[in-house]
């Protein structure tokens, strides 16, 4: 818990400064994507909205539109963020900020303790501090579903971990309601019944209480707009497509138009994740993978192949508990640590001034 605090301070810090240094500096980028919405108390929190922030406030406010790319973006985040809002008299970016805050120092506080009964102390430790200072972690705090996709998906394996499968399930089915990676926590799901030697009815009837949360977003949709399959057909905003290639999609893509940094981080947390596999068992190497792949496999035809996939693959938790396995000496932590603070600095800087980061 304080290490989360102490970076989302550092980084808050960071961006405020930034705003207020160079605020007549903004990239000019920022007239095609500011939005009023994305105003609320003064810059000093408006900072923490950026870019699809507005898509979820819009949800949070007005709720969805069609035709409208908001479909893409899953109903809980902005559902709870809507009713904090409220609640603050209609301060929604607070309200995100909020939700966001309070999510990721869950994450935090269950990541540890999952960490703790496999990795130890020291390992548990090392686990939250390499997220901590990851460089896609300026997403943890701002109005983005990360840090609540996260808490729920790190819920769901401590809960799996403790016996408790139905809560599991259930945080499961939650989770497919934040973001559609998951569907990365059903395979895991499975190898958890099955290493407790469910049957195979008890397995199934795990796996159908997340389909079930998930059929109210459809349902809503259809009763909202009409369209039921609207978040599939809101992709094509982003003109993104599953690749015939599966997850090989994105990183030859990528290789292609020479996104060396999207395809380096790739790389980095495929291994990652393999080593998770090895190391913590098929559980979290499957849920690793399946986040990556998921990632990978849908291309955008327009903005490229790993588009956005630093980001995604920031709720790969089980690669940050693999890479503490791998960093275990003092002087080599601090300097991943150091270096890895060090990029995070500048993504918050470029966040701040209207660069795109993720």
């Amino acid at each position: 818990m304080r290490i989360f605090l102490w970076s989302r301070a550092a980084i808050w810090a960071l961006a405020a400064a930034a705003v207020l240094l160079f605020e007549d500096r903004l990239n000019p980028e920022r007239g095609r994507w500011d939005a009023a919405r994305l105003h609320d108390v003064g810059a000093l929190v408006d900072v923490l909205a950026r870019w699809d922030s507005n898509w979820f406030l819009q949800i949070a406010r007005e709720g969805y539109a069609w035709p409208s790319a908001s479909p893409a973006f899953f109903p809980l985040y902005p559902l709870l963020t809507g009713g904090v809002g409220r609640v603050l008299a209609g301060h929604f970016v607070v309200a995100g900020v909020v939700v966001s805050l309070a999510a990721g120092a869950v994450a935090f506080v269950l990541l540890h303790r999952l960490a703790l009964a496999r990795l130890g102390e020291a390992g548990a430790y090392r686990t939250v501090l390499f997220l901590a200072v990851a460089p896609m972690s300026l997403f943890l705090g701002v109005v983005y579903s990360e840090s609540l996709f996260l808490a729920l998906a790190v819920g769901c394996f401590l809960a799996a971990e403790r016996g408790s499968l139905g809560w599991a399930a259930s945080l499961a089915g939650l989770a497919l309601l934040t973001r559609p990676q998951g569907l990365a926590l059903l395979p895991a799901l499975a190898v958890f019944a099955w290493q407790r030697h469910e049957g195979r009815a008890r397995a199934s009837g795990l796996l159908a209480v997340p389909a079930a949360f998930f059929l109210a977003y459809p349902l809503a949709l259809w009763l909202w707009v009409g369209r039921p399959l609207a978040f599939l057909e809101a992709e094509d905003q982003w003109e993104r497509h599953l690749s015939p290639l599966g997850p090989l999609g994105g990183p030859i893509r990528a290789a292609g138009d020479g996104d060396v940094t999207e395809l380096a981080f790739a790389v980095a947390m495929t291994a990652l994740a393999v080593l998770a596999w090895r190391r913590l068992g098929p559980a979290y190497g499957l849920y690793s993978l399946g986040v990556l792949a998921l990632a990978m496999a849908a291309p955008s035809d327009r903005l490229g192949g790993l588009y956005s996939f630093p980001r995604l693959s920031l709720v790969a938790f089980p690669c940050f508990m693999a890479l503490a396995t791998v960093v275990r000496d003092r002087r080599r932590t601090i300097a991943l640590a150091t270096a890895s603070a060090a990029l995070l600095g500048v993504y918050v800087l470029r966040w701040a001034l209207w660069y795109w980061v993720s």
